[in-house]
């Protein structure tokens, strides 16, 4: 376990950061105990080594082809009816061995899968789902995340009512597109918040925390002590709060759902992709000042601008690299940048007519 200074969280997945600086694949977990261990690794530190399949929690990676997250965190929870796999991953050959693979680990087959619970519908997180779907098990989301299923609107059309250069749409609207699951699997069991996970022998409910997507939910169990934070809280990167929806506010959704999961702060954080953490309430608060800042800086760019299309300020914000080498990612930095302006238009600081954007006065 490694601590950082000051109000920092606090690394548990300790192999899982090693792996992730080494750009690899982590190793398949088991909560056993209280301790995490690697099945059939020898004890390391006096820990005992993993059992079989009971009642412990598996962590499994399943690999994202060609994408910088590289794996997505799949979760094997244990019931006395069956297993529920949360999260299950990107729908690929090598995705679906990886998960099999983690099965077999926990002692257990797809068909063994009672249920699948997934925080969100992004690729990375429901695609295996109709592959375990397919195999007997019901599958389990949001409502708000059933509706998104189903997109609405050419992804072309919005990006060019956002002044997106006509040499960007093509490949801008071909990355929304592979990120649009082809036929996926719909719910047979939606789950709001407080709802409890139909899964027997467990204490698994659900905390609605929007933002991220409008139905994205994280999943608490108090007697294992963990709470799976899907993407709504990662350990380092912040994740992307895009305007989906013109009547929503996802930016003041997510800060509203950072204060819903700061109260277990007591427990361990689960999240989809890095590694695991504890420190829910001070991961919290980091992402409120990053946002804060982040308003801050753009009130100031539309001042020195003057009245900025939504792609012109997004190209003059800070990012994690230089505009031009962004590429297709972009897409999220421009609905990053309006659910922004959005909040900001909320509070009365920017004012936001069709693609303009000025300082309110």
């Amino acid at each position: 376990m490694t601590r950082a200074s000051g109000d920092a969280i606090v690394v548990t997945g300790v192999a899982q950061r090693e792996a992730w600086k080494a750009r690899e694949l982590p190793p398949v977990e088991h909560l056993a105990g209280g301790v995490w261990a690697v099945p059939g690794a020898a004890p390391r530190d006096g820990l005992p080594a993993a059992g079989r399949l009971g009642g412990g929690i598996w962590s499994v990676p399943v690999p994202i082809p060609h994408n910088p997250l590289r794996y997505t965190l799949c979760y094997l929870i244990p019931g006395d009816d069956g297993l529920v796999v949360v999260d299950p991953g990107w729908d690929s050959d090598e995705g679906w061995a990886a998960l099999e693979s983690g099965l077999r680990a926990a002692g257990a087959t797809p068909d063994d899968v009672r249920g699948v619970v997934v925080t969100h519908v992004h690729s990375d997180h429901h695609g295996l789902s109709k592959r375990l779907q397919q195999s007997g098990a019901w599958v389990a989301m949001h409502p708000a995340e059933r509706d998104a299923l189903t997109p609405s609107g050419s992804p072309v059309d919005w990006l060019r009512a956002h002044h997106v250069p006509e040499d960007e749409l093509a490949v801008l609207a071909g990355t929304i597109g592979r990120h649009r699951l082809t036929a996926p699997a719909q719910p047979d069991v939606l789950l709001d918040d407080g709802d409890a996970v139909p899964v027997k022998g467990r204490r698994l409910t659900v905390v609605w925390t929007p933002g991220h997507t409008p139905g994205h939910i994280c999943l608490l169990e108090p007697d294992a002590g963990v709470l799976l934070t899907g993407d709504h809280l990662l350990p380092r990167i912040s994740p992307n709060i895009g305007l989906q929806r013109p009547s929503s506010s996802p930016l003041e959704a997510f800060l509203e759902s950072l204060v819903a999961v700061a109260a277990h702060d007591g427990l361990e954080a689960l999240p989809a992709h890095e590694y695991r953490f504890s420190g829910i309430a001070a991961r919290a608060r980091q992402l409120r000042a990053h946002h804060d800042q982040r308003c801050e800086e753009i009130v100031a760019t539309v001042e020195r601008l003057g009245s900025p299309g939504i792609w012109q300020l997004a190209s003059e914000l800070t990012w994690s690299r230089p505009w031009e080498e962004i590429g297709p990612m972009r897409v999220g930095a421009v609905a990053e940048t309006m659910a922004h302006v959005r909040y900001l238009a909320d509070r009365g600081a920017l004012t936001w007519s069709g693609d303009v954007v000025t300082r309110a006065t």
